[in-house]
């Protein structure tokens, strides 16, 4: 594409090392890959905070005295925080700027895991759990939004796609650390150490630009030209800056009454399916295994540190699935992913619910783990990749914050709810039932999929907005 002009037009600017048209090519995709490294530390730090409880649980549940609620209460503290830090994580993204928001939830992310690794007793914990919730949901929503806004067309449903590949390492990191770990009962050093890319993240952060959607949004079209020039080949820095202060002009009248705008048929629509699919994301059984994958196995006869060990495999599966998602996801589409992954998970819970109608041995087991296994394969490379992308990508620009975080926000709600209930579900009616439940919804998500996920690849966003506004039956 840019590889074929030199020296017929003037060298942008800000670039004076681009004697050859490679080198232009090299540069913005130097420049992206560093954004999506850094940014994505928000992802990892998503990972590594859901994760590690899973590992420190026994040892809380030992050190505290928890009951199956308690382990629920401390597990959901955390996700009832994410669900309104997403709320407060969107206005801001709108307010302040991607970067800026994201900024802040470093910070917040940073004294919260020093708080919940120092923690004296249950309630404190529960209280600081909640506060860096405020971090993970805010990340949640930002983290996503400012990749996708930031990307060029034909890449960006990889490079959001890259965030869920983080948060899947950050949670396979997690694991790790916490079957190192559990060798000495070291619980607190496993929830601590999520300050370290925190730091990271929050120094990051400060040699990133916003996004050019958000500097127009903001009428600083020189800023959004910038950004661009860094982003894309000299040629089309012009058509993306005029495509975006298009949607810009269309939607100025609009752009400080968000909440009027939501009302509007088709964009209340679209708002209804992005919670639709935030919460097919949750209650198909993921976190329940993300969560409590040790206290699973454990019902099978493993001892403790076995299963916490154990718990790598999910990860690692988990880090890999996601890779292939991101492989396939700009190839493939959104749509075909979602409906394959949701037949392949409600297959997997099925033969996971009958494998706990065995008596427990070791060869149960390694069923049990194996099914998990293939589950998570199924769910982090097609539901897990394609919901997070469909959320950055669906909703129109002057709603775009708003709208998502209110989908994240039922996201979390739906997760804290699935994180306060399985412990005493599982106690309740047994393993076996418990997935099969799982694998009724996943049959029932498939046909919400099915009926109204939409497809959104390969287009820029502005034009994206005209065609689902048409989808939606705007005239």
């Amino acid at each position: 594409m840019a590889t074929s002009s030199r020296s017929s037009r003037p060298a942008p600017p800000p670039h004076p090392t681009t004697p050859a048209s490679a080198s232009g090519a090299r540069g913005p995709r130097r420049f992206i890959l560093a954004i999506a490294a850094v940014a994505a530390l928000g992802g990892a730090l998503f990972g590594y905070d859901t994760g590690v409880v899973s590992g420190a649980l026994p040892f809380l549940r030992t050190h505290f005295g928890l009951t199956s609620l308690g382990e629920g209460v401390v597990t959901s503290s955390l996700l009832i925080g994410a669900a309104f830090g997403s709320l407060v994580g969107g206005r801001m993204a709108d307010a302040l700027g991607r970067r800026d928001a994201l900024l802040w939830a470093g910070a917040v992310f940073i004294g919260g895991a020093v708080a919940v690794a120092v923690a004296p007793s249950v309630p404190f914990m529960v209280v600081a759990r909640c506060a860096l919730g405020l971090a993970v949901g805010s990340a949640s929503v930002i983290t996503p939004l400012y990749l996708s806004e930031i990307s060029p067309p034909h890449i960006r449903g990889r490079l959001v796609s890259f965030n869920s590949l983080m948060i899947v390492s950050g949670q396979l990191l997690a694991y790790v650390l916490n079957a190192v770990l559990a060798q000495w009962g070291a619980w607190r050093w496993m929830l601590g150490l999520a300050a370290v890319p925190a730091v990271a993240l929050f120094v990051g952060l400060f040699f990133l630009p916003d996004t050019p959607r958000w500097y127009v949004s903001k009428g600083r079209t020189q800023d959004a030209a910038r950004v661009l020039r860094r982003t894309l080949p000299a040629d089309e820095v012009g058509a993306e800056l005029a495509r975006v202060d298009r949607a810009r002009a269309v939607e100025a009248d609009a752009r400080h009454a968000a909440w009027r705008e939501l009302r509007t048929p088709w964009v209340r629509r679209l708002l209804l399916i992005g919670i639709g699919l935030a919460v097919v994301q949750q209650i198909t059984g993921v976190n329940a295994v993300i969560y409590f994958a040790p206290k699973i196995l454990e019902t099978t006869g493993l001892g403790t540190g076995a299963a916490i060990t154990a718990t790598i495999a999910v990860g690692a599966v988990s880090v890999l699935a996601t890779a292939i998602g991101m492989s396939l996801i700009d190839k493939v589409g959104r749509r075909p992913l979602l409906l394959t992954g949701l037949s392949g998970m409600a297959v997997s819970l099925v033969l996971l619910g009958a494998a706990f109608r065995l008596p427990p041995s070791p060869g149960v087991s390694w069923l049990v783990l194996a099914l998990m296994v293939a589950y998570m394969g199924c769910m982090q490379a097609t539901l897990n990749t394609g919901v997070w992308l469909l959320l950055a990508e669906m909703f129109p620009l002057r709603v775009r914050g708003l709208a998502m975080g209110a989908a994240v926000f039922v996201m979390w709600l739906a997760n804290f709810a699935v994180a306060l209930f399985f412990p005493v579900l599982l106690d309740a009616v047994g393993a076996g039932p418990t997935f099969w439940i799982f694998a009724g919804l996943c049959v029932l998500s498939l046909l919400f999929c099915r009926r109204y996920a939409p497809e959104t690849k390969g287009m820029a966003l502005e034009d994206l907005e005209q065609a689902l506004r048409r989808s939606t039956g705007e005239r």
